[in-house]
């Protein structure tokens, strides 16, 4: 028999919609994928190169767990030149992805029982990690009207006696909104005060377009600091996601644990992409501009593509690279006999019918929406986009 705890974790969605297109092109469908959360672009050549580089030097055993010294060194300068925060190396453990950073940190502060806030609509991941390390997941369902945004009086009012942590995701996986320095505080200042953690996942931060900028909670005050674990990555400014790179900054205390937990379940992270990672992060920001010009197009192209079809309802994203569309207009309308009666019917008969895959948001914290990404290419787009 297979645990209680692994059979109250669901599968991805987002990862079975990529599988199931992927499928179906394998068949010979053409099929556009507006599902897959990760760039297109291939990883910068000089960025491939430093790998090879550091294979052919035999660099290949391991490595200290919380990773290279020199790694840790190059991202505690990168956090303070580019986010004004100041962490020692000490205080940066390197684990095998933003994924795996998130469960070392949950699992570094959450006891049995332990609440985390979670503002809706939300990444599907955060409540599954949540529950593996037997914490309890507290949404709370935020406002189209405040951009989907958690209000410091909805996050007070969820504040119990077992509220150990909240998770803020600026920019936002899968509204695309990005928090503002003021909203950041107010949320910060609620946690310092209620002495709450405040996990900050920042993987989207290069993804910002316009006037939007991208603001670290942690550099907010010092007791914010105090009280921030700060998620990042390599994946999505690097287009570098299947090398798994990530990394988390957070008080002693915590990395300390962190690094004990991962000596035990994964040692350190791979030692090869350790080295691409210094070189992605010291020399890639030119690339990094040019995907997000790039994105931004794309943006620009899908949301106002989105917004001529009626039924739709649809946000213009101001960071990340998902548009997040409300279809509950479309509610007990029929196609060819097929009713809609949800987001997952909307998108079922989008892959059926049209041969586009799209990301039903149920297991987002959102039943009446969908998100696509437009990490495709603007000639895909146009093909179904109509």
């Amino acid at each position: 028999m297979i645990s209680k705890l692994s059979q109250n974790i669901q599968p991805s969605s987002t990862l079975e919609i990529t599988a199931k297109a992927n499928q179906l092109k394998a068949e010979g469908v053409d099929v556009i994928g507006f599902g897959a959360g990760e760039p297109d672009f291939i990883t910068p050549v000089e960025i491939r190169e430093a790998a090879k580089k550091a294979i052919d030097e035999g660099f290949t055993k391991y490595t200290p767990v919380s990773g290279l010294l020199s790694l840790r060194q190059i991202i505690a300068n990168k956090l303070k030149n580019e986010n004004n925060l100041e962490y020692n190396a000490n205080q940066i453990v390197v684990s095998n992805g933003a994924k795996h950073s998130l469960i070392n940190a949950f699992a570094a502060i959450l006891d049995l029982g332990d609440e985390v806030v979670i503002p809706a609509p939300f990444w599907l991941s955060y409540p599954e990690m949540v529950k593996i390390v037997h914490g309890v997941p507290k949404y709370v369902y935020t406002k189209k009207e405040n951009k989907f945004k958690l209000q410091p009086s909805e996050f007070e009012e969820a504040i119990t006696s077992r509220t150990k942590a909240i998770i803020l995701n600026s920019p936002s996986n899968p509204t695309g909104m990005v928090y503002t320095a003021k909203e950041l505080k107010s949320l910060g200042d609620i946690a310092v005060k209620n002495n709450i953690w405040i996990i900050s996942d920042e993987i989207y931060e290069y993804l910002v377009y316009g006037s939007n900028k991208h603001i670290s909670i942690a550099s907010l005050s010092k007791e914010i600091y105090n009280h921030t674990i700060t998620i990042n990555g390599m994946s999505k400014a690097y287009a570098m996601t299947g090398w798994r790179m990530g990394y988390l900054a957070a008080p002693i205390e915590v990395a300390k644990a962190v690094a004990t937990i991962q000596s035990h379940a994964t040692s350190n992270p791979n030692s090869i992409a350790q080295k691409a990672s210094e070189f992605a992060i010291e020399h890639g920001k030119d690339f990094v501009k040019d995907m997000v010009k790039t994105f931004a197009k794309r943006r620009d192209y899908l949301y106002e593509g989105l917004k001529q079809i009626r039924g739709l309802e649809v946000i213009k994203p101001e960071g990340a690279f998902y548009c997040f569309v409300d279809i509950k207009a479309l509610y007990g309308k029929k196609y060819k006999n097929q009713a809609i009666n949800s987001a997952n019917d909307f998108a079922k008969l989008l892959l059926e019918e049209y041969n586009v895959a799209v990301v039903p948001c149920k297991d987002f914290g959102a039943p009446s929406c969908i998100r696509l990404s437009y990490t495709i290419n603007e000639q895909n787009t146009k093909k179904r986009i109509r």
